[in-house]
């Protein structure tokens, strides 16, 4: 992490829905969140301690965060994206799945990943700023019409 006129500055990543997730289209229902990757794996086993953040679980870009089941049957998986340790899982979303939807970028996040220090900076270099997502769901949009 970094220092700054004696802060600590840690770059973390919270891990949201982006707006063009079929879960955040309009008629979709959240109907379960899990956390429960596999049998022996659940997020929500997670239990994070000290500066060093001891017992966080360690993610690759492909490992599952949580499974998401909307009332048409269909589910999702929503996986990390980025190498690093879990830090928290968002678990009031269990209780309030409707927060995905309605505040998907604060409240409804899903989860906050603490990347290695030396790999921080290639992470957010593969990554889209939002202006470029924009541009992305825009040239998307006028391929489907």
């Amino acid at each position: 992490h970094c220092v700054k006129d004696d802060k600590c500055i840690l770059k973390i990543c919270v891990i949201t829905l982006a707006e063009a997730h079929p879960l955040l289209q309009s008629g979709k229902t959240i109907k379960n969140i899990n956390y429960q990757i596999s049998a022996n794996c659940s997020r929500l086993q997670n239990k994070v301690s000290g500066k060093s953040k001891r017992g966080a679980q360690f993610l690759t870009e492909l490992a599952p965060l949580c499974r998401i089941s909307s009332s048409d049957g269909e589910e999702y998986t929503i996986y990390s994206c980025i190498r690093g340790r879990l830090i928290e899982v968002n678990e009031n979303i269990l209780s309030n799945p409707a927060l995905l939807q309605e505040k998907p970028s604060t409240e409804g996040y899903i989860a906050v990943v603490l990347p290695k220090f030396e790999e921080s900076k290639s992470i957010t270099q593969g990554l889209l700023t939002q202006k470029e997502y924009e541009e992305v769901l825009l040239k998307r949009r006028s391929s489907a019409s």
